[in-house]
């Protein structure tokens, strides 16, 4: 007998930096609001359904969305508010299920298959949230609901903002077939062009071009588009996940060469070494290896160099200098400017798994003075 499907909830918070700043100043209700910092070089981090209707999306340079819509309120981001209201949603879920799996500060997977609660279906759970969240938050929240997370992620978008969608297992099939093929995981728009190259443009023509066809054009990852056209994905939700990045990053006012970084590495650095203070309170038992410089040029393109030490970096003074000595393995000319620098740690190892590798090098050593 195959098992019983799971039930998944994506919950996905409405606008919610947006509408954190609409709920705590009721002078921008009702009023397109941007959460950004103006200037050239900022990004939108959030727009409200009023400013979505001009076109505004988050990610989007703030000068585009001020021509894009004029009258739109900016308002700067405060993330320490934000992450405050994430924590009381988070609490919320923690009452239905411990199986949580948070993708920001405002989405999250559920597992719901066993519940706390004990309430009698998923539908019912998901709707017990999101009067949960919007009785204890004044915010609004929506769902999806499906036998695995994919499913629900597609769903929880379906009714926004404020809505609710379920895919029942012997919807899935049907659900899927006339969306178009951008809408599964892991098809991005170079992948979209190759397949409209091929005649598909639909969930349900990936299907029918059959697991062999696809299988033989893009190997495993043809396999799995055919899992996938059918609503298969296997894949649980991962509460707690580990963190393998720690990182901060910054975009100047103007341009900058390489010579000029120092302040700005040293700075971010510095942030850096704070967030990775709190990881180590979370967790003291994962020790960050690799130092991570991160350069975007006034041309857009991206660049990574890192370093992973014998010795994992254990004061900022030693982080902060190890990244800025990452700039000498930057192949680019010395005129080359920057419009972004960032720095991170990463590399996350377990403190018994350092302590043995650290033991055997050891051991090595002795061999070869030996």
């Amino acid at each position: 007998m195959s098992p019983s499907p799971r039930k998944i909830l994506h919950v996905d918070m409405d606008a919610f930096y947006a509408s954190v700043e609409q709920r705590d100043d009721p002078s921008l209700r009702g009023r397109p609001v941007v959460v950004a910092w103006r200037g050239q070089r900022s990004v939108v981090c959030a727009a409200s359904y009023e400013a979505r209707k001009f076109g505004v999306r988050s990610a989007m340079p703030a000068i585009r969305a001020e021509r894009l819509c004029p009258q739109a309120v900016f308002v700067p981001p405060d993330f320490t508010r934000y992450k405050a209201v994430s924590r009381q949603v988070r609490e919320i879920f923690a009452r239905h299920t411990d199986l949580i799996e948070p993708l920001s500060l405002d989405e999250a997977y559920l597992d719901v298959t066993v519940t706390k609660s004990e309430l009698p279906t998923a539908t019912a759970t998901a709707q017990a949230i999101r009067e949960a969240i919007r009785e204890e938050t004044q915010l609004t929240a929506s769902a999806g609901v499906a036998p695995n997370k994919f499913l629900a992620k597609i769903a929880s978008d379906w009714r926004k903002p404020d809505g609710l969608f379920v895919v029942r297992p012997h919807q899935v099939e049907a659900f899927l077939a006339p969306l178009p093929v951008g809408r599964l995981p892991g098809v991005g728009k170079v992948m979209e062009k190759r397949l409209e190259e091929l005649g598909i443009a639909t969930v349900a023509d990936l299907r029918n071009l059959g697991a062999a066809e696809l299988e033989l054009r893009f190997g495993r990852w043809g396999r799995r588009l055919h899992e996938l056209s059918l609503g298969i994905d296997e894949n649980p939700v991962e509460p707690e996940r580990p963190t393998l990045q720690i990182s901060a990053e910054d975009t100047f006012e103007r341009d900058l060469q390489l010579d000029e970084l120092a302040p700005h590495i040293e700075r971010l650095a510095s942030k850096t070494w704070e967030s990775y203070g709190r990881e180590r309170v979370r967790d003291p038992d994962r020790i960050a290896r690799t130092v991570v410089l991160k350069l975007k040029t006034a041309d857009f393109r991206i660049l990574t160099r890192s370093l992973t030490t014998p010795q994992p970096p254990n004061s900022l003074e030693q982080l902060s200098r190890i990244a800025c000595d990452l700039r000498a393995r930057v192949p680019l000319p010395l005129e080359t400017r920057y419009r972004l620098v960032g720095v991170g740690l990463s590399g996350f190892i377990e403190r018994e798994a350092l302590a043995q590798a650290e033991l055997f090098a050891c051991d090595e050593a002795g061999v070869d003075n030996a």
